[in-house]
């Protein structure tokens, strides 16, 4: 192994003696690791697994050494990394964080114990998953707008001809990363590379020779934005794209600004300048640059570009972004990036497969520059006004509901507000705004955002510095409307007691909590790729525990929240309750230790408290933010987390990805079912664990709050024990024996959840009941399975915590990561082997519930009531109309793009887009029963379930063979808009 890893570094990267023997180094301290994790790495060859452990060395030691840093210093990119390791960048990162857990310890000896934060592993997992996105973006864009091929030489299929037509794509792609890496930060948001790349399209409008287009301009119902004098070409680019017309002329301007100054071509205004691409088109505000994209000034042009864009990479550049215009580049691969919400394109194989690299990779050598290809598909710029609904359409949208209903907002609270905060014993106003001045200047910092490869510095720095200050005004708005709505709501709660909020207005983590969610919606909308969850809550001192205690209200009581905003606060409760709520540190531990003063030996012995919230003097001091004379704060001395009951989370109407906590048809909070408090339900979601709870029955705060978190914890179980069980076609006898044995071990054995994800109890549970029950199951086939489940990571069943005691049979102490297997034989099976006996042969749940009655469960007497499987909706297709032949399905995104064919969309609408902007999707139920029940009263109405997004790629995956019968369309005169695609 050493020998084969020298000759990459040496032969295959040439890497300088100092970077070799550093990557000797760290291959050599991990060497033992390696080959004692064989089994658990990868799914191909011994030799397939080494080339991986090769590329993830050298990756460490170009990203954490300062040899490393640039090819001036020595150093490699992941590009060449994965190009001479016959690896691609999918599988890459599946390999990546499980590489990360094993030599952790080994990382932080070597390079410190920031060392996750210098890898920036996620943050260029997430550039990339948005370069991909872009790259189709404006593949389709260009594909609609330009003809791929010159129509006058079609005949000849002339190869120069359409050589020059796939110039100008190549040419609009690099004008786009030139300008990324020229303009901002190294990770750029979403939305703003959106507008650059739209800018590009306006450039190429322009430019491109008017034989290649593949619209006119005066007839096109496209151009809909139109003055005295032509075509507003801005105006109709906006809203193609739902981009803002302010940010799109600051976006061309940028770019004309870096043509002028690298490609040295000086413009004329479009008014003096006569061109036939200019015409029907309204020049002012126009510049065109003479021959840009003629004949020897073209292919200047873009040598100019490469150059250009080779000398930033080379500097601290990872990867050659020229790639994501080629579809055929091995190294893209095939796979999902981002939890199977966004697929590279690449040669297609199964996603759980690890297939061969070295079968697919034919690149040429890894510093040659890539190939740039543009299929020759036909186009309709003209037939559709609108946009195609892909992922970056979807965030632009979002963006305009910031743009039009936040920003136009005050900065400072509004006359409601301020009699709600003067109202209280003593007024907050002050106090509340400081506050928020001091966590937004945390979250917001220009040093939050990336590391720079720009060279314009001074210029980026100024840039970057409005588009903070932009956000953290966004932020700010939001959080004083929600809150205005939020005390609103509370003051009619207590309407006997006037609009005195004290308790809750003068609360320190209810704020941070309400800014915090704030300021991730806000950077949720513009995908930002260096703050992404859970960055907000490191910046603010809470946890993702104490966020959960205002998702609800967000939801509740800002009725303008778009789904996509909605879609992320469920992601993020999912997330919360499927590990992060039991990682060390959380918050629910300070609760679970009142509630269940049983478990206090355990979780002092992992250390899994949470540490006091940090002061705002504290958090000012430490990201330089002054506090402008605000004395400190007479009610911001927190110990442990001393609120840690929890409020339900969202449950709102809403078919997209929302958690799987909710009942069939109830769309209010199950707090409300459990808690029948006096006071309101903030403020009791707010209040110290210890204090009684006046409306349960003498119970504390804490243990009515970790009642709630059970039962939802045990309600996402339930659905992914379905979704797997009837993958694995278990019988349903035995999907309620695992269903009652994960009730058992949360109730009784609590402590196996404890720095562990819920998903490696329920493999457990599942092959447990499976053995116990005779049936002819293995450990392999559950794996095999649960790879195809849509929450599925590889980490889940390759690293399971352990925390190995003094005197353990193996030998082993202290903590540790082992397989699935390893944590079941060691871990599972002595804690709950007395619990599996009573789901035997034998012994049914039911009987079980009979018997024990209302008999204390061991020493947890409020844990969840252990009940019969719940009924989950039916994700089937299914009839939903008595007189039409009309059936509703899950959509599938293979049926996208047939379904809104110019040819065949009028007849088909697809239920879960609104119709009207912003507006929830169940609005629109009625408007569809109306439709089929016009002429002819019926009685049955049309009846959606309350499902969560893995409910319905659980039904999709297993009903890939559905007849065509059961498509989810509703035949209509008009067509309504589609559930967005997410790939």
């Amino acid at each position: 192994m050493e020998e084969g890893f020298t000759d990459l570094c040496k032969s295959k990267l040439g890497l300088d003696e100092s970077t070799t023997r550093q990557a000797m180094q760290l291959f050599k301290e991990t060497k033992n690791i390696l080959k004692s994790s064989m089994s658990s790495l990868g799914g191909g060859s011994p030799e397939e697994i080494e080339r991986f452990w090769y590329a993830c060395v050298l990756y460490c030691v170009s990203r954490l050494s300062k040899a490393g840093r640039s090819k001036e210093d020595g150093g490699v990119s992941l590009c060449q990394i994965l190009r001479a390791s016959k690896l691609n960048i999918v599988d890459f990162f599946k390999e990546m964080p499980q590489f990360c857990i094993k030599v952790a310890h080994i990382l932080t000896g070597l390079y410190g114990s920031d060392w996750e934060k210098k890898l920036e592993l996620k943050e260029l997992q997430a550039n990339i998953v948005h370069l991909s996105l872009l790259s189709r973006y404006y593949k389709r864009a260009y594909q609609e707008l330009f003809l791929s091929n010159d129509a006058k030489y079609s005949e000849n299929s002339s190869e120069s001809s359409n050589q020059e037509a796939s110039d100008y794509y190549r040419f609009g792609w690099l004008l786009f990363l030139v300008l990324r890496i020229q303009s901002f930060s190294r990770f750029k948001d979403l939305v703003t590379s959106t507008n650059e790349l739209v800018s590009v399209l306006a450039v190429l409008i322009i430019h491109v020779p008017v034989r290649l287009r593949s619209f006119n301009v005066k007839d096109s119902p496209y151009f809909g934005k139109k003055s005295d004098q032509g075509v507003n070409l801005i105006a109709s680019l906006c809203e193609k794209y739902h981009t803002s017309e302010d940010e799109l002329s600051k976006a061309l301007e940028k770019t004309n600004t870096l043509i002028m100054d690298i490609l040295k071509n000086k413009p004329c205004s479009a008014s003096e300048c006569q061109q036939d691409s200019l015409s029907f088109i309204d020049p002012e505000g126009l510049k065109v640059f003479k021959d840009l994209l003629q004949g020897n000034s073209l292919k200047s042009s873009l040598l100019i570009l490469e150059k250009e864009y080779d000398n930033a990479i080379n500097s601290k550049g990872e990867l050659d972004e020229r790639m994501f215009a080629n579809d055929e580049d091995s190294l893209l691969g095939s796979g999902s990036l981002s939890g199977g919400a966004v697929n590279l394109p690449g040669t297609k194989r199964k996603y759980d497969v690890m297939a061969s690299p070295a079968k697919s990779i034919t690149s040429p050598s890894p510093m040659s520059p890539p190939r740039f290809c543009l299929s020759p598909k036909g186009n309709s710029f003209g037939s559709s006004k609108m946009a195609p609904i892909t992922p970056v359409s979807t965030a632009m949208t979002t963006a305009k509901w910031l743009r039009t209903t936040i920003t136009p907002l005050p900065s400072k609270p509004s006359g409601e507000l301020l009699r709600f905060f003067s109202a209280c014993d003593k007024d907050l106003t002050e106090d509340i705004t400081h506050r928020a001045g001091i966590i937004l200047g945390a979250i917001f910092t220009s040093s939050s955002f990336g590391e720079r490869i720009c060279t314009n510095v001074r210029s980026a720095n100024r840039m970057d510095a409005i588009w903070t200050e932009q956000r953290k005004m966004e932020a700010l708005k939001l959080y004083y409307r929600v809150l205005e709505s939020m005390c609103r709501a509370e003051s009619q709660i207590l309407s006997g007691s006037g609009n005195n909020l004290t308790s809750l207005l003068s609360n320190e983590r209810f704020h941070r909590c309400m800014i915090a969610c704030s300021a991730e919606l806000v950077l949720a909308t513009h995908k930002t790729v260096t703050m992404m969850f859970p960055a907000v809550l490191e910046k603010t001192g809470i946890t993702a525990f104490d966020l959960s205690k205002v998702i609800e209200g967000f939801v509740r009581h800002e009725d303008t929240l778009p789904r996509e905003l909605k879609r992320h606060l469920n992601s993020l409760e999912e997330r919360l309750l499927e590990s992060m709520a039991w990682q060390k540190g959380s918050s629910m531990y300070n609760s679970l230790i009142v509630a269940r003063p049983a478990l206090s030996a355990e979780i002092n012995r992992l250390g899994l408290l949470a540490e006091p919230m940090p002061s705002l003097d504290a958090i000012a001091a430490h990201h330089n933010i002054s506090l402008g004379g605000l004395p400190p704060l007479p009610f911001q001395k927190q110990e442990h987390s001393p609120d840690k009951d929890e409020v339900r989370s969202p449950k709102r109407a809403c078919t997209e990805r929302r958690n799987v906590l909710v009942d069939n048809n109830s769309f209010r909070s199950p707090v409300k079912d459990i808690i029948k408090s006096k006071l309101p339900p903030l403020q009791s979601a707010f209040a110290s664990p210890t204090r009684p709870n006046p409306a349960a029955g003498g119970e504390t705060c804490a243990e009515t709050g970790i009642g709630v978190f059970f039962s939802k914890i045990t309600k996402l179980a339930a659905i992914r024990i379905r979704s797997l069980c009837e993958r694995l076609q278990l019988s349903q006898q035995v999907l309620e024996r695992v269903y009652f044995l994960i009730q058992q071990i949360l109730s009784q054995q609590t402590a196996l959840f404890f720095n562990r994800h819920i998903d490696q109890i329920i493999l457990c549970s599942i092959y447990g009941v499976a053995k116990i029950s005779q049936l002819e199951l293995s450990f392999k086939e559950i794996i095999f399975g649960y790879r195809k489940q849509p929450q599925c990571k590889p980490q889940v069943f390759r690293s399971v915590y352990v925390h190995w005691p003094p005197r353990c049979r193996n030998g082993k102490t202290g903590e540790d990561h082992v397989d699935i297997i390893t944590f079941y034989n060691e871990v599972f099976i002595p804690a709950a082997k007395p619990l599996l006996v009573e789901v035997g042969p034998g012994a049914s749940p039911n009987k079980k519930e009979e018997e024990k009655g209302s008999v204390d469960v061991g020493p947890f007497p409020e844990s969840p009531r252990l009940a019969r499987f719940p009924n989950l909706p039916d994700m089937s297709p299914k009839k939903v109309s008595a007189t039409h032949n009309v059936y509703v399905s899950p959509l599938r995104s293979s049926k996208m793009d047939i379904l809104l064919s110019p040819s065949s969309k009028s007849y088909y609408a697809c239920v879960g887009e609104s119709t009207y902007a912003f507006q929830s999707p169940s609005k629109d139920l009625k408007a569809i029963n109306n439709r089929l029940n016009s002429g002819k009263k019926v009685s049955g109405r049309l009846n959606f379930d309350i499902v969560s997004d893995l409910d319905v790629a659980s039904s999709l995956s297993s009903d890939q063979n559905a007849k065509p019968a059961a498509m989810e369309v509703v035949p209509v005169k008009t067509p309504v808009k589609c559930e967005p695609s997410d790939s």
